[in-house]
């Protein structure tokens, strides 16, 4: 899938995004002299350039249009920006986000059938090689203090898990949390908000690899949501056994050999969004706090969506397949767009 590499059409598609799902201000005391909807644009650009709030402010001041196309009148302060990414409560916003997200490439008839789950960790700074390399030549060579340096940073990885649609690559559903613990929780929480996401429950399929093994999670699927669910076994401790559980010995025998060209072949497309988050975005977040990381994270889970959902046309026929659609080349787009009631239509303009 071709992702928009335009930051001002993806500002203006995110502040739509937010007019929809998230209130003007926080409290009717708010000074407003900016919407949290605008603000929430500015920090999408941000997230988009990898960018720090000092630098998003600077780059503000160097393009004003982009403001005046969102209704600002002013470029916001880089505390400003700092103050609306914690006011924003991505933790219990970023469901409505993907709500209106998905709502959008439902009726643009992008989304399939078949969601694939999987899950990656980030770094919590940057880290060159050379200096990895270092620490492995200098590190500690009692074992007690090495073992407990990585307990205390593997509590704190973040980690996020990611359901996306195997056709658009839009991520449907995401969760972010801290450490390096099993995958198998997730699976289901995640695989109800994908399934509730798809018009007309029209999930059929979901994929996962051996982490989310588990005959609770195939039950989930199965008789709860009616979604078939194709998940490797063998994880834990090699055994000769066949899997304990009717659905995991199902799978053991199902999904023996390779799997080219057969439907558990297109998880794969699961590693495709995860390598897309982190050449775009970035590997390695930005923020100290755990509770920020959780909401960086979820800010890149969207950014990836508005990426996805506007395309500039250029002669190639994958670009044709997104909800917002570039005609006749230049700065001509035609964007679905949605209203107060979130309403969409098809509407021309530059973007």
């Amino acid at each position: 899938m071709l992702t928009c590499k335009s930051p001002r059409k993806v500002m203006r598609v995110a502040f739509f995004l937010a007019r929809g799902a998230i209130p003007d201000h926080t409290s009717k005391f708010s000074r407003k002299d900016f919407t949290l909807p605008q603000l929430f644009a500015c920090l999408v650009l941000r997230e988009q350039q990898k960018k720090t709030y000092r630098e998003t402010e600077l780059l503000l001041l160097d393009a004003e249009r982009w403001c005046r196309d969102i209704g600002m009148k002013k470029v916001p302060d880089h505390n400003t920006l700092w103050r609306a990414f914690h006011a924003l409560h991505l933790g219990h916003r970023a469901n409505k986000l993907l709500d209106v997200l998905s709502h959008w490439f439902a009726i643009a008839r992008q989304l399939g059938t078949v969601v694939a789950i999987d899950s990656t960790l980030y770094d919590t700074h940057h880290r060159s090689r050379h200096y990895e390399r270092r620490c492995r030549q200098f590190a500690s060579g009692d074992k007690n203090t090495a073992n407990s340096r990585r307990s205390r940073s593997a509590r704190r990885t973040p980690k996020l898990c990611c359901g996306c649609d195997t056709r658009s690559h839009l991520i449907v559903s995401a969760r972010a949390r801290l450490g390096m613990g099993s995958d198998c929780p997730d699976f289901q929480p995640a695989l109800f908000d994908a399934w509730r996401r798809y018009p007309g429950k029209r999930l059929h399929t979901a994929l996962a690899d051996a982490g989310y093994d588990s005959e609770s999670n195939h039950r989930g699927a199965r008789l709860d949501m009616g979604v078939r669910s194709l998940i490797k076994t063998g994880a834990g401790r090699p055994t000769v056994k066949r899997p304990s559980g009717k659905y995991r010995r199902l799978m053991h025998h199902q999904l023996r050999g390779s799997q080219k060209g057969k439907p558990y072949g297109q998880r794969a497309q699961a590693e495709t969004v995860a390598s897309m988050l982190k050449r775009n975005l970035g590997d390695a977040l930005r923020s100290r706090g755990d509770l920020a990381r959780r909401h960086e994270l979820l800010m890149r889970v969207i950014t990836h969506c508005l990426r996805c959902s506007i395309v500039d046309y250029e002669g190639r026929d994958r670009a044709r397949d997104s909800p917002f659609q570039a005609v006749g080349g230049g700065n001509e787009t035609a964007a679905r767009l949605p209203t107060d009631d979130l309403a969409p239509f098809f509407v021309a303009r530059k973007l």
